[in-house]
C-alpha cells in the first residue's frame, strides 16, 4: 500500500493498522493505549498538528473514531545514533539501478537501533534519491554488492530476476583450511543441501530433517598462514593461540535462506573467521570494527530486463584476512 506522507530524512513514514473494534472511541485513544507510556503528551500534539494521516493523507483529529480508517502513517521521532565508521562505495548507477559496495556493519535497511545508519537511508539523503529501494538484502555483518531501484517505473522487471531466481551470486569467505575435530574431511568443490528454518529459541538459522531448501556449491581457491587464532572456530590455531591455516571460498548459494552460507560453512566444520553465531553463538558484545565477519558478496549476474544484455557487477572490497594472507604470500607489509 502506497504511502500517502512522502519519505522525510531518507526514512518512510511508519504505518500502523488500527483495530477493527475494541474498547477504544477513537484512534488517539488506541494510540495512547500503545505508547503512552512514552510521551502522552506528544500522541495529543501529534494529532492536533495533523502530522498522522489516514488513507489518502487525510489529517486524523483527537475525536477522529477508530472506525473510519483502517491504515494511519506518521513519521517516528528519530532516536540519535552513532555514526558506524564505515562508508560505501558506489559501484554503478544509471536511470534504473544503483548497485554499491555494502561495508561490514552496515545494515541494508532500516529496523531496530538502525535507522538513520543503514545504507538504504544513508544512501537516499546522500544522493537525493527518495524513491531508492533495495532489490535484495546483505546481513548487516556481510560486506559486498547490494543493487537498488532507483526507478518505480521499472522495479517490477528487476524484481522479477529475484523472484524466479534469475540472478546468480557469488560469495567469498575466509575459513579454517580444514574442518575443525569431529567433521569429517571435504572434497572440493562440494554442494551442500539440507533443509533450514528460523529457530525458535533466538534468531538463528539451524538444519533440521525433512526436503532440503537450501543449497550452496563451494569451492576452496586458496590456503594461507592466518594470524594467531585468526577468529577461526574450532582450529587448532584458535585452541592454542598459534597461527591458523585459513582458505579462501568461493560461495555459489542456488537458494537464499537467512544465514544460508554461514550455516552451511559451520556445517562442514568450517566456521567464518569472526562469525559470532556459526558454528556456537558468542556472548553479544559492541562491534570490532577490526574483525569484520570475513563474508562477501563478491559478485552478481543477470540479463538486465531493460537493455536485454548480460551484466554483471563485481565488488571492489577485499576480505581483511584473505588481504594479510596474500601479503605474507608476496612479503608485501
Amino acid at each position: 500500500m502506497q504511502s500517502p506522507l512522502p519519505v522525510r530524512d531518507g526514512v518512510n513514514a511508519t504505518r500502523l493498522r488500527l483495530p477493527d473494534e475494541g474498547p477504544w472511541d477513537t484512534a488517539m485513544d488506541y494510540m495512547i493505549h500503545r505508547w503512552g507510556h512514552i510521551d502522552p503528551q506528544g500522541i495529543e500534539d501529534r494529532f492536533d498538528a495533523g502530522e498522522i494521516v489516514g488513507e489518502g493523507g487525510v489529517p486524523l483529529h483527537r475525536d477522529t473514531p477508530l472506525q473510519d480508517h483502517t491504515f494511519i502513517w506518521y513519521y517516528r521521532t528519530l532516536p540519535p545514533e552513532t555514526r558506524i565508521p564505515v562508508e560505501i562505495g558506489i559501484l554503478h548507477q544509471d536511470e534504473h539501478l544503483l548497485v554499491v559496495d555494502k561495508p561490514h556493519f552496515l545494515p541494508t535497511t532500516p529496523g531496530g537501533t538502525y535507522i538513520q545508519e543503514s545504507a538504504l537511508v544513508r544512501l537516499r539523503n546522500q544522493l537525493d534519491l527518495p524513491d531508492l529501494i533495495p532489490m535484495h538484502r546483505l546481513d548487516r555483518m556481510t560486506a559486498g554488492v547490494l543493487l537498488f531501484s532507483t526507478n518505480p517505473e521499472t522495479r517490477g522487471r528487476y524484481q522479477v530476476l529475484f523472484e524466479k531466481r534469475q540472478v546468480q551470486k557469488e560469495y567469498e569467505c575466509v575459513s579454517a583450511a580444514e574442518p575443525a575435530p569431529g567433521h569429517s574431511a571435504v572434497e572440493f568443490p562440494v554442494v551442500v543441501r539440507n533443509r533450514m528454518t528460523k529457530s525458535r529459541s533466538y534468531l538463528l538459522a539451524e538444519v533440521v530433517g525433512g526436503e532440503p531448501n537450501a543449497e550452496t556449491r563451494i569451492e576452496r581457491l586458496e590456503t594461507f598462514d592466518g594470524g594467531p587464532a585468526a577468529g577461526a572456530p574450532g582450529t587448532a590455531g584458535a585452541a592454542s593461540g598459534g597461527p591458523a591455516r585459513l582458505a579462501r571460498y568461493r560461495l555459489e548459494p542456488h537458494t537464499g535462506k537467512t544465514h544460508q552460507l554461514r550455516v552451511h560453512m559451520a556445517s562442514l566444520g568450517l566456521g567464518i573467521v569472526n562469525d559470532a553465531f556459526y558454528p556456537e553463538l558468542l556472548d553479544k558484545a559492541p562491534d570490532d570494527y577490526l574483525k569484520p565477519l570475513q563474508l562477501l558478496a563478491r559478485g552478481i549476474r543477470f540479463v538486465d530486463p531493460v537493455s536485454g544484455k548480460p551484466v554483471e557487477y563485481r565488488s571492489a572490497l577485499e576480505l581483511s584476512e584473505a588481504a594479510k594472507g596474500q601479503s605474507a604470500l608476496t612479503g608485501v607489509t
